[in-house]
């Protein structure tokens, strides 16, 4: 499908085209103020933020900061400004009163992956989250460090049983849908009415507006004997490891890819294999051909049924029954806001968890002079060296190299990159700390003219299996702190589109499936991420009267190119070796902690935030 230059200017993207600096890219929003969370175009790992990084990275340059003066003095200097940083700022100030402390801030907006998207559209402002999603399963998985911050912050988990409106979409009788398209499946073709439970689900089990899955299966685009096949997967529990113990076969799923366990136990054929391709992706930023078969069982995925395996664990327990449904309307971008405010209270004002959704920021007053506590966007740590009785932290800004000191330090940026700052750090450690590869992702956000198409094609989520996007959904119904999500089918509503570039069935296992997925988000230009979603969109909507090039009023590309921390996959990993690298990984060097939820080997936001506590613990 040819983009038309008009059709990339309605993507909003012509400054990012333009090569423009950060902070011109900032003064070119709307009304001319620095605040990244409006602007559109390409965003996450954005240009401008990621450079000097890989010049570290990949060209092994050295940036000299040892002889260039200290310019400032803090108590604490803080690495990274997502929940992690955040967090380790107020813990520490909790603990220290009077502290001083910066927070440095390679992109050029606070909150890391937890990142705030704003549009203006049908006159009112939509609201979306281009990164850290929501709580998972806080009232099972959060330690007491993590519901004492929320709850000294003014979060009321209960608050978002009654912001979610979670009988809205079933209510008006749409259903989550399956796209096949022509290139993998002979057609492209929308299969409504899909009773698939899904992880830590928004939507009530009996509110799916599902059909019976004979009658869903039977409308794939697959032949007669796949969809056979597939319905007695789903319908016909049986032993596929037959002879086998129950430990003998938790190993072996432990060992067997879910597509492995598919085609060989299963006997399903490629075609019908292709239906699970990407279930996995949104969750594990993996495809089935690198997600273990276990891992599928303890998710729900059918197969397991009639095989007499030990009941799942508490905690993937509690993810699967726990609703999904504790989400700030731009997801935990507003616990970030939160923090800051509560850091910096000059900043914005108001005081509770309803207000801070539609608060005013004044990011002007994140770097003052006279602060206590001063957050400092757009520079990116290149040397942290203990020396004395305190560190020197060197940042590059603006091009400019600058260094400052403190009396600790505390690294909550990506847990990879510390081998190419922290000096005198031992080289066990560094090898630990380069196996965290973190996944990349793509959160995607579209604001559309109008979600008629939607409605006309009675779903309100579609699961793309071999489409680039693999989720497209109309955004969480939350409503809270005078912000109301969209209600009526006839005005704009934000898309939340999840992109995640794998390389499914190369053979790769997963970190190698990960760097190259992040090469190849790094080549493809905003144009061509453009085209593709505009193409998706077209072919799964356009039965519905959707039209790209009039519908689009907006785009928000969040790559995360750095997405999700690495954890452990037994198809790949030694588990004790993987708790040793973790655990190696973690360790103070001298004056200076390490924090992020890259740290716990976990991508949650909880994890974030336990893992600021702890460093905090180390340094103070």
């Amino acid at each position: 499908m040819d983009i038309t230059r008009r059709d990339f200017l309605n993507g909003v993207a012509v400054t990012i085209a333009a090569g423009m600096t950060p902070l011109q890219l900032l003064q070119a929003a709307p009304d001319g103020r620095y605040y990244p969370p409006a602007l559109t175009g390409l965003r996450g790992s954005h240009v401008g933020s990621f450079e000097v990084a890989h010049q570290m990275g990949w060209e092994k340059k050295v940036f000299d900061t040892e002889k260039l003066p200290i310019t400032e003095d803090y108590d604490l200097v803080v690495v990274g400004g997502g929940l992690s940083g955040l967090s380790a700022a107020w813990f520490y100030r909790e603990k220290h009163p009077k502290a001083k402390i910066l927070i440095l801030e390679n992109h050029d907006d606070f909150g890391g992956h937890a990142k705030r998207n704003e549009f203006q559209a049908g006159g009112r402002m939509i609201i979306g989250y281009g990164g850290s999603e929501a709580f998972q399963s806080p009232n099972h998985l959060y330690s007491k460090h993590v519901n004492g911050l929320l709850k000294k912050l003014g979060v009321n988990i209960k608050r978002f049983e009654t912001a979610f409106d979670r009988q809205f979409y079933p209510g008006l009788g749409l259903s989550r849908g399956v796209f096949f398209d022509k290139e993998n499946f002979g057609e492209d073709k929308l299969v409504t009415g899909d009773p698939t439970p899904m992880v830590a689900d928004d939507i009530a089990p009996d509110k799916l507006n599902a059909r019976a899955i004979s009658d869903f299966i039977n409308d794939f685009p697959l032949p007669a004997a796949d969809r056979l096949a597939l319905i007695e997967l789903h319908t016909a529990p049986r032993d596929y490891l037959p002879g086998k113990t129950t430990k003998e076969k938790a190993a072996y799923l432990a060992a067997t890819s879910y597509r492995d366990f598919l085609r060989k136990n299963v006997g399903l054929s490629e075609g019908a294999v292709k239906y699970f391709q990407s279930r996995t992706n949104d969750f594990m930023a993996l495809s089935i051909d690198a997600v273990a078969s276990s891992d599928a069982y303890n998710v729900g995925f059918p197969g397991f049924a009639g095989m007499n395996l030990a009941p799942i664990s508490e905690e993937a327990a509690a993810e699967m029954e726990e609703p999904y449904i504790y989400h700030f309307p731009d997801g935990n971008a507003s616990v970030a806001r939160l923090l800051v405010r509560s850091l910096i209270p000059g900043v914005a004002p108001g005081h509770t968890m309803d207000d801070i959704v539609l608060a005013a920021f004044d990011y002007a007053k994140l770097d003052q002079p006279k602060a206590a506590v001063r957050l400092r966007l757009n520079s990116t740590a290149v040397s942290v060296r203990n020396v004395g009785d305190g560190v020197h932290i060197g940042y590059s800004r603006g091009g400019q190299l600058a260094q400052v000191r403190g009396k600790r330090c505390i690294l909550a940026c990506y847990n990879m990159m510390i081998p190419n700052l922290l000096k005198d750090l031992p080289a066990p450690q560094a090898h630990a700390l380069s196996q965290n590869v973190k996944y990349p992702l793509v959160y995607t956000k579209v604001v559309i003219r109008n979600w008629q198409s939607f409605q006309k094609l009675g779903v309100h989520e579609i699961y793309a299996a071999t489409q680039p996007y693999s989720r497209i959904k109309l955004d969480y119904p939350v409503s809270m702190g005078g912000y109301d999500h969209p209600r009526d089918p006839t005005q704009p509503i934000g898309l939340h589109m999840v992109y995640v570039p794998t390389s499914p069935n190369s053979g790769m296992n997963a970190r190698d499936q990960a760097r190259a997925g992040r090469g190849k988000l790094y080549g493809q230009t905003f144009e061509q991420l453009e085209a593709q979603l505009r193409d998706q969109l077209q072919r799964m909507l356009g039965p519905g009267g959707f039209n790209h090039q009039t519908d689009i009023l907006a785009i928000t590309v969040n790559r995360w190119s750095h997405g999700y921390a690495s954890f452990s996959n037994s198809l790949f990993d030694d588990a004790d070796e993987n708790e040793a690298w973790m655990n190696l990984a973690r360790k103070p060097v001298g004056h200076v902690s390490i924090a992020n939820s890259d740290a716990a080997w976990s991508a949650y936001a909880h994890a974030a935030i336990d893992e600021a506590y702890r460093a905090v613990g180390e340094v103070a």
